[in-house]
């Protein structure tokens, strides 16, 4: 084994050379080695120092230094890869910050020239116009970059129609591991010294050794040098997984995308009924057979009826050939289907393909919620074998007493699957290399390659000879040793490499679960299994929403930042229950820095496919972090929020606040000690409360007088005290719709200001305190009407994790409801006045992540409002964008979707709706408009606003 152990002699010599060398950066910080410990894999390594190259020559600086250090190098790019080549205990060369130019585009010639940090969505985009595309799409293809596509010979879920990125390579540049700048292409022009003679040396092994599949990728590519098929360097180079040469740039092809396309999905009975149907498929021209069962489906889905589904895409000049096409396939297969759907709109598509992506996160958990994990996660056999060997791997599993749920590119023989591997102990490690082995064998039994799209990396290269033999592995050596004489390139992948149940990301944390405040039902009470549901697919990564509804994840979108992003976040936890990078516990200015621009807006609790919950993560951090100390001025400024707007309610004191807090030093000296930005203008308080409205309005008689409520409509701090016109609309609303409503006794608070802060002591006094004043409701069974989305959300969420002991806060939980849901529910018959404008506006990201918009959408068209509301967050976020530091990425997250939906509202007629507090002073403050509350344009409505 060559992989060192990350004793780097003299460290301080290292930064100064490497400093010296390079003019990117050198990042030799806490932060910067434990964002880079892990890929997506199942390993972990602890780089010495990330350094992000601007050019070739930085490459070779670099590579100058590590040989002179005897330091390890691993070129990375979005860091999404599944077997461990994107992690190095030397220097990680981060290829993504600088080295992601797309050089020129060329529609001619149907060629792009790319550096390795570009993103593929960013090339598909660039060519697009031009009705081109780069064939090869991966589930990641929204944040993988083209450097990784290579390194890996990433495929897709297209590669039945276009190949792999290996076939659509034209020619590379490289650095091998000398430092030597190398062109590959067609011909032997640009190989090392001795590489052709190797290869003459064993033509007989290179034309036996490879068996024959669609999607072999393990190992090196050697039979592209064979000289009957014109030697391609650049094709031999695909799939070598940076242990041969870091790329620089790229000549890539394009192929001419489909005027339009179709869906079909098709329905089995099991994925091996629908593994068997694949291949016969492949006559008719799809563009993807893609396969996947029941068990990775998530809720409605639009699916039909199976246990297993192919999903066929076909193309076509126009949208009626397509659909033709896909209607062809239907019935070909008809004999052996369950049902069939074809979709032929844009967005039909696009949801059903997003039910495909995010299976590699939701494989992460087993239906029952237990843990699965990678290792096996892409081998690949001829497709006729497909169902064969299926049978077979679902046998063995049964063997070894395993679970795992295979999903995939069934038109290739392409199988992914996540397999519950207890990786936390020595028995479990123990199956995990047991299992892989004798799998090997089956794969190979059928004529199958270990990896058919990831890469061999760790997981797989230990195998090799099983595939090869020992011969051709070795021929793999010596091939090795011409590129990177020293080793230095990725050690211990591919070649000469280390065990594949060696460096498991796991071993270092805590056996036994962490003392913590939230229960996180989910995991078992274990934090350390809450943040081990990231497993590094990088969705978080994305420059743009991965759906015009989409949230997750706005600050990261507002820096670019890895540690900005949930996954970033998520490994800086990891390693602070690893307690080796970062060493000071809960304590940690490292992740105490890199949660700080976290917006609590949870959208990776419903957005990542594997259910992260950074904003509660981030409430138990700063609980323990601060406990015992002083807190930011913010936190009691905004955290304690309720306490303070009730103190100015009993005195009476609004008018004198707002005066206060307008203008003037008084103002700006309040700011800085409250830890507000400068930039902000403190929300003005109402000098009437709802709570003081509600009490001095005439009670109604009639039918219906002095019965139990239909309703408790809550009063939150934001429509109590900062917008009480919102609960006042509610009322009318709710009344009109012939509902009977109360409000509960004063005392009750979600404790939301408090858990932002990580105040959760606080909060959990707070919410005991609501519980009992709420205790005669919950046991009449009384919905509660909660107007503030956040609030809502905290409810049906927070309440129940923080005091799961008390049966009550599940009671309440359950009791929540928006003004839509209640209205839908209580009073299904009763039809909303007809407003008849168009609207625009924001879905609260709490309520997209937590409650659901589905009855707002149906309230909204009832009511004849019609165009939809942007996704994202507002930016705002509650105390977020408040506190100073935050304003810049504040701003930046309403100019990305918020801010652009109503700068192009269709009319001065338009309605701008925003149910959230905060998204209505982010409007008021960035954009100068006032948003409203769907209440206060139903009570405008009803001639009662």
């Amino acid at each position: 084994m060559s992989d060192r152990d990350g004793a780097h002699g003299d460290p301080e010599r290292l930064a100064r050379q490497l400093r010296a060398a390079v003019r990117g950066e050198v990042d030799f910080s806490v932060t910067a080695r434990a964002l880079h410990t892990m890929d997506a894999s199942n390993y972990r390594r602890i780089p010495v120092a990330v350094v992000a190259p601007r050019d070739a020559d930085d490459v070779a600086a670099a590579l100058a230094v590590c040989r002179e250090h005897d330091v390890p190098l691993v070129p990375r790019g979005a860091g999404t890869s599944i077997a461990g080549q994107a992690t190095g205990t030397g220097v990680v060369l981060d290829c993504t910050r600088h080295l992601n130019r797309i050089v020129s585009l060329d529609p001619e010639a149907r060629t792009a020239v790319v550096q390795p940090g570009v993103v593929l969505d960013d090339l598909r985009a660039a060519a697009a116009p031009h009705g081109l595309t780069f064939g090869p799409d991966p589930s990641t293809h929204s944040r993988c970059t083209l450097g990784g596509m290579i390194g890996n010979n990433s495929c897709g879920s297209h590669s039945v129609a276009w190949g792999t990125t290996a076939d659509n390579v034209d020619s590379l540049t490289v650095t091998d591991g000398r430092g030597t700048l190398r062109r590959l292409a067609r011909g032997w022009d640009g190989a090392p010294d001795g590489l052709r003679a190797l290869v003459d040396a064993d033509l007989a092994l290179l034309r036996t050794g490879f068996p024959h599949l669609p999607r072999r990728i393990s190992g090196y590519a050697l039979d592209a040098l064979l000289p009957e098929r014109g030697p391609d360097l650049a094709r031999a180079f695909c799939g070598s997984e940076g242990t041969l040469g870091v790329l620089t740039e790229a000549v890539v092809r394009l192929v001419e995308a489909p005027r339009a396309r179709a869906l079909a999905v098709l329905g089995y009975a099991d994925e091996s009924a629908a593994a068997e149907a694949a291949a016969a498929l492949l006559p008719y021209g799809p563009l993807t057979v893609e396969g996947m069962a029941a068990d990775l489906v998530k809720g409605a889905n639009g699916l039909p009826r199976g246990g297993a589904w192919l999903f066929v895409e076909t193309g076509g000049a126009s949208r009626d050939e397509a659909r033709a096409h896909a209607g062809a396939l239907v019935r070909a297969a008809a004999g052996e289907t369950v049902d069939a759907l074809v979709v032929d709109d844009p967005a039909g598509q696009r949801a059903l393909w997003r039910v495909r992506e995010d299976a590699s996160g939701t494989a992460t958990r087993m239906p029952d919620g237990s843990e699965a994990w990678p290792g096996w996660e892409d081998c690949a056999v001829p497709p006729a074998r497909l169902g064969g060997y299926l049978r077979d791997f679902r046998a063995l599993l049964a063997e070894h007493g395993l679970r795992g749920t295979p999903y995939g590119h069934f038109g290739d023989g392409c199988i992914h699957v996540r397999i519950d591997f207890d990786l936390l102990n020595g028995e479990g490690i123990a199956r995990f290399r047991r299992f892989s082995e004798e799998l090997a064998d089956v794969v190979v039994a059928h004529g199958g390659s270990l990896s058919g799209e990831h890469g061999d990396g760790q997981a797989r290269a230990e195998l090799l000879p099983k595939m090869y033999g020992t011969e051709l592995v070795g021929l793999f050596e010596r091939v090795k040793d011409l590129w990177d004489p020293a080793g230095l390139l990725n050690p211990g992948m591919l070649v000469r490499p280390a065990p594949l149940d060696a460096n498991l990301r796991f071993t270092p944390l805590p056996r036994e679960p962490v003392d913590v405040a939230f229960g996180y039902p989910h995991d078992g009470g274990d934090f350390s299994a809450a943040v081990r549901r990231c497993v590094g697919v990088a969705k978080c990564r994305t420059a743009t929403p991965a759906s015009p509804t989409a949230v997750m994840c706005p600050s990261f979108r507002a820096t670019g930042e890895e540690a900005h992003s949930t996954r970033g976040r998520a490994r800086l936890l990891h390693e602070m229950l690893a307690g080796e990078v970062v060493t000071d516990g809960w304590r940690s200015t490292e992740v105490k820095d890199a949660l700080d621009l976290c917006l609590s807006c949870k959208g990776c609790r419903s957005d990542c496919p594997v259910g992260v919950d950074m904003a509660t993560y981030k409430a138990e951090f700063l609980h323990h972090h601060y406990r015992g100390r002083r807190r930011p001025a913010a936190h009691y400024a905004m955290g304690w929020l309720p306490r303070w707007l009730r103190a100015v309610a009993a005195t009476r004191t609004a008018r004198l606040v707002n005066t206060l807090a307008r203008v003037g030093p008084l103002a700006a000296l309040g700011k800085r000690v409250g830890g507000i930005a400068p930039e902000r203008a403190v929300p003005e308080v109402a000098p009437r409360t709802f709570r003081r409205w509600w009490r001095g309005r005439p009670r109604a008689g009639g039918p219906g007088a002095g019965s139990p409520p239909d309703v408790v409509l809550w009063p939150d701090t934001f429509t109590d005290h900062l917008s009480p016109s919102v609960g006042r609309a509610a009322v009318a609303v709710l009344e009109a719709a012939g509902l009977t409503v109360t409000v509960p006794p004063g005392g009750v608070c979600c404790g939301l200001t408090y858990i932002s802060t990580g105040q959760l002591d606080r909060a959990r006094t707070v919410l005991g305190a609501t519980l009992d004043r709420m205790e005669p409701f919950l046991d009449a069974g009384t919905p509660v009407v909660v107007l503030e989305p956040s609030c809502a959300a905290t409810l049906r969420s927070d309440l129940a994790e923080l005091l799961g002991d008390d049966p009550r806060a599940a009671r309440l939980a359950a009791s929540v409801r928006t003004f839509a849901q209640a209205l839908e529910e209580l009073a299904p018959d009763w039809q909303p006045p007809r407003v008849d404008r168009p609207a625009t506006g924001q879905t609260h990201c709490h309520q997209h992540a937590v409650l659901g918009d589905a009855a707002e959408r149906r309230l909204r068209e009832k009511a004849g409002l019609t165009g939809e509301l942007a996704g994202g967050c507002c930016g705002l976020a509650g105390n977020f964008g408040f506190e100073r530091g935050h304003y810049e990425v504040s701003k930046a997250c309403a100019e990305e979707q918020l801010l652009p939906s109503v700068r192009s509202a269709s009319t001065e007629d338009t309605v701008i709706l925003a149910d959230g507090f905060s998204c209505r002073t982010q409007l008021t403050q960035m954009a100068g408009v006032r948003g409203r509350h769907l209440a206060e344009v139903l009570a405008e409505g009803l001639g009662r606003g």
